[in-house]
């Protein structure tokens, strides 16, 4: 444990932070996870084609995050959705149902806005806020 009950999460199966900041935070039985955009784990690279790729690696590397807590996407109760374009809500939309809102599962809550820029150009940036067992 570190300082005021805070445990840093990190895993080499999403992009490393960049910057002073953490993959995520554990705080008792919540996670508070940094935006995760499309950069695949391996290459460093933005992964190639658009929205809808983008879209899936930003939560493949959400999921490798949350595997290395002992967690899932079910754990998920709060989502936030920076999007380069509000163009890309309907494609964005359908690959995130997929993840996190599949039949029978109740989806996290979720703001989505637009914004003027992401980090390495990127189209869209999720973060997420987790509760799960300690």
């Amino acid at each position: 444990m570190s300082d005021q009950g805070k445990t840093a999460v990190s895993t080499k199966d999403a992009p490393a932070a960049i910057g002073p900041y953490s993959q995520a935070v554990r705080v008792g039985d919540m996670l508070f996870a940094s935006g995760q955009v499309g950069l695949d784990p391996a290459t460093g690279q933005m992964v190639a084609g658009g929205i809808t790729e983008q879209t899936v690696r930003v939560l493949e590397n959400v999921k490798a995050v949350l595997a290395q807590a002992g967690l899932d996407l079910r754990h998920v109760v709060k989502t936030t959705v920076f999007l380069k374009t509000m163009s890309d809500f309907a494609a964005m939309n359908e690959v995130y149902a997929k993840y996190l809102a599949p039949e029978g599962v109740v989806p996290p809550a979720r703001s989505t806005v637009a914004v003027a820029g992401l980090p390495k150009d990127a189209l869209v940036e999720i973060e997420v806020i987790v509760k799960g067992a300690a």
